[in-house]
C-alpha cells in the first residue's frame, strides 16, 4: 500500500476532516440506519421509495467515510517551518493581480482534500496554484486556465 496517494494538508484541514468523519460515524450513520428501519416497516420493498432513498444515502455516507479515512491515514501535514517564507507554497496565502489592470485576488493554497474556493482556498493541483508554487513577490506568472492564458503578478505572500 506504499503507492497510495499522499494528501498534503494543513493541520487545520486534517482536523476538519477528522471532525467530519466523527460526525458521519457517530450521528449520520445512525440516522440513516434508523431511516432504513422505518422504511422497511412500510412493507413491500420493491416499490418503497423511502427505502431506496435511505439505501442510497447509506451508500453515500459509507463511501464518504471510506474516503475520509484514506485521506486522514495518508495525510502529510505541512508545517510552517518546512516552508520558505518568501516563496509561494502550500499553506500560504498569495495575493496577485491579473495583468494588465485586474483587481487583487487572494487565495490560500491547500491540499486537494481541503480546497474550498468559496472560502478562498484553492488546491495545489489547480492551474493557478501549480503555476505560482515556488514563485516570489513581484514575479509575473502565466497561468494556463481552461478559459485560456492569464498573466498575473504576485503582490504578496503571507
Amino acid at each position: 500500500m506504499s503507492n497510495e496517494k499522499v494528501y498534503p494538508m494543513t493541520r487545520e484541514g486534517k482536523e476538519k476532516l477528522e471532525s467530519e468523519l466523527e460526525q458521519l460515524k457517530s450521528v449520520k450513520r445512525k440516522e440513516v440506519v434508523e431511516r432504513i428501519k422505518i422504511a422497511r416497516s412500510f412493507g413491500d420493498l420493491s416499490e418503497n421509495s423511502e427505502y431506496d432513498s435511505a439505501k442510497e444515502e447509506q451508500a453515500f455516507v459509507e463511501g464518504r467515510i471510506g474516503t475520509l479515512e484514506t485521506m486522514i491515514r495518508n495525510a502529510k501535514i505541512i508545517e510552517e517551518n518546512e516552508m520558505n517564507s518568501d516563496e509561494v507554497s502550500l499553506g500560504k496565502t498569495v495575493t496577485f493581480v491579473e495583468l494588465p489592470d485586474g483587481e487583487e485576488e487572494s487565495y490560500t493554497i491547500v491540499g486537494s482534500a481541503e480546497a474550498d474556493p468559496f472560502e478562498g482556498k484553492i488546491s495545489n493541483d489547480s492551474p493557478i496554484a501549480k503555476s505560482m508554487l515556488g514563485r516570489r513577490v513581484g514575479d509575473k506568472v502565466m497561468v494556463q486556465t481552461p478559459a485560456g492564458e492569464m498573466n498575473v503578478k504576485i503582490v504578496s505572500i503571507g
